[in-house]
């Protein structure tokens, strides 16, 4: 028993090795899924939930996204691209169609230098129909591929004041009026846009109104973060997983929004008030996740006007932001099974912020405070720690003379524990409850946009990207690019090795020998992580160290 805490420790390297595995290391290629054309409507799946009535009636579930893959919106060669431009964002939004081509951030770029070009929400070649209206039935021959007119004769629109509205138009051949209009605010990331349908027609049509949002996401897991599409259903976040798509192609309940997420942005459809629809998912082509909100199925009738209100929501996964805007947008910042703990610390990490506006003294400020609250689980720990020490060569007496009857020896090593009042396992108990603080830690820095692209001191200019010194003209075994020296990640493994020195050894060599290589392996596992997590991980082994010096000379 006396051996627990070793227990725990290779435990807890295993754990961080299977992380590594699953959200770090390249995976084989996942089967390509079929073209959206040829795909057969997949079983919709019921989440608990009312639902309308008119969800049971016959449905071609994939029409839409039939629409979707034939339509390249070639249009005229008279379609305009009609560039918004607001103090958050730029927006560029084609007549072909109306749909979204590109989405700005105007206070983030793609990448931490200076020279950097603005980040772009939508991926230049796959992300070029965000906002794309259909039918689900296909009941409005011409919309698949329709160019709208805007009703601005400029190509340029400068939203700085007061808030501006856009609107396009189209008309079918039966004579059935499409309009969409885009208000843009200069204050705020939200978009108003509402779906206007006027039947000018002289016959009625069943159908359901459907609008999409689409992004490119890897198949392959980048990181530990979500990404993927998401929606609040039923008043509770759903995320699907880009490879689980295929059996969660179809949901259906109360939708609060839906959207594509990556690490720290996210592309969301909000109705204006929650709606009984169904989200549509696919994987078009390799790699454009595409989701789609369908309302509720209706007749629209000749010479009826039907209207849907919606807000759009491109930009950051803040959680400050999104709190503030309302919508449960809050809902997308999420950090796990221990996101409960994580998002009271990254609160607090943010008003560390606004005292000292250095997001790397506000992680070594919010690790201070951590350690101090956590204190005394670490003096029983470190307590027990020493009191074993002080018995080793007692321990390795006992070890030597019963080597050969292993009961008889823990026997005995029992009865020593129970003279010195000593817990094996004191020294175990109170780390296992730190875990889940140190894991809510891990992913608050890990996911938190607040430190992307963030400097820090000298040589850290990204607090999300791992730190290098200098720039080597070479590759490094086991390191990814760029290729430097990880001063951080080394000096973390200098201290694990310390406090690993100052820990009581076990008995068994082999145990000892392991034990001693685990700074090694934590090293080459935190080569590559990002500088905010080898920071926080290395102030806190710092302040252990100074802790169990501490106790050790208390209890000498």
């Amino acid at each position: 028993m006396e051996q627990g805490r070793v227990l725990i420790a290779i435990a807890l390297s295993f754990a961080v090795f299977f992380v590594w595995n699953f959200f770090f290391v390249e995976k084989p290629e996942v089967e390509q899924q079929q073209p959206m054309e040829t795909a057969a409507p997949v079983e919709e799946k019921q989440v608990p939930s009312a639902t309308t009535s008119s969800e049971a009636s016959p449905e071609k579930p994939s029409d839409a996204f039939v629409a979707s893959e034939k339509s390249s919106f070639k249009g005229s060669a008279e379609a305009r691209i009609i560039t918004v431009k607001t103090p958050l964002y730029t927006v560029r939004i084609s007549e072909n169609g109306a749909v979204f081509k590109s989405f700005e951030l105007e206070h983030y770029k793609e990448h931490s230098d200076k020279n950097s070009a603005l980040k772009n929400l939508l991926d230049p070649e796959n992300g070029g129909q965000n906002m794309k209206v259909s039918f689900a039935g296909g009941n409005l021959a011409g919309l698949a591929t329709a160019v709208f007119n805007a009703d601005d004769s400029g190509d340029t629109i400068i939203v700085s004041d007061m808030a501006r509205t856009l609107t396009f138009t189209w008309q079918s051949e039966s004579g059935v009026v499409v309009e969409k209009q885009f208000t843009f605010s200069p204050q705020t990331y939200l978009i108003d846009m509402g779906l206007i349908i006027k039947n000018g027609s002289g016959s009625a049509f069943t159908d359901r109104a459907v609008v999409e949002i689409q992004h490119a996401l890897p198949q392959k897991k980048g990181g530990y973060a979500f990404e993927g599409p998401s929606a609040v259903l039923n008043g509770k976040l759903e995320q699907i997983k880009v490879k689980k798509i295929e059996d969660n192609s179809r949901l259906s309940g109360t939708f609060g929004w839906l959207a594509i997420e990556d690490r720290y942005f996210m592309r969301s459809l909000i109705p204006a008030e929650p709606v009984d629809g169904v989200m549509t998912l696919a994987v078009k082509g390799d790699d454009v996740v595409v989701s789609q909100l369908q309302q509720p199925e209706r007749a629209f009738l000749p010479g009826e006007t039907v209207s849907y209100g919606y807000k759009v929501f491109f930009g950051p996964k803040s959680m400050q932001l999104l709190n503030t805007l309302g919508y449960d947008l809050g809902k997308a910042v999420q950090f796990g099974m221990f996101s409960f703990i994580a998002k009271p610390l990254l609160w607090f990490m943010n008003f560390i912020y606004s005292v000292i506006p250095n997001y790397g003294v506000a992680i070594i400020i919010l690790t201070i405070v951590t350690k101090i609250v956590l204190w005394p689980l670490g003096n029983k720990s470190y307590k027990s720690m020493s009191e074993m020490k002080k018995i080793q060569p007692l321990m390795a007496e006992l070890r030597e003379k019963y080597k050969n009857d292993k009961k008889q020896m823990n026997q005995e090593l029992m009865g020593l524990y129970k003279t010195y009042k000593i817990n094996p396992m004191g020294g175990c108990l109170p780390m296992v409850l730190q875990i889940p603080v140190f894991f809510a830690l891990y992913r608050m820095l890990y996911s938190a946009i607040e430190l992307r692209h963030t400097p820090f001191v000298l040589w850290i200019t990204d607090l999300s990207a791992p730190d290098r010194l200098f720039e080597f003209g070479f590759t490094v075994p086991f390191m990814q690019p760029p290729y430097g020296i990880p001063v951080l990640t080394l000096v973390m493994g200098a201290t694990m090795f310390l406090q690993q020195k100052m820990s009581p050894p076990p008995g068994d060599p082999a145990q000892a020998k392991m034990m001693m290589l685990m700074p090694v392996v934590f090293t080459f596992i935190f080569i590559n992580f990002s500088s905010g997590l080898v920071l926080y991980w290395l102030i806190n082994n710092v302040l252990s160290i100074a802790q169990q010096y501490y106790i050790q000379k208390k209890y000498a």
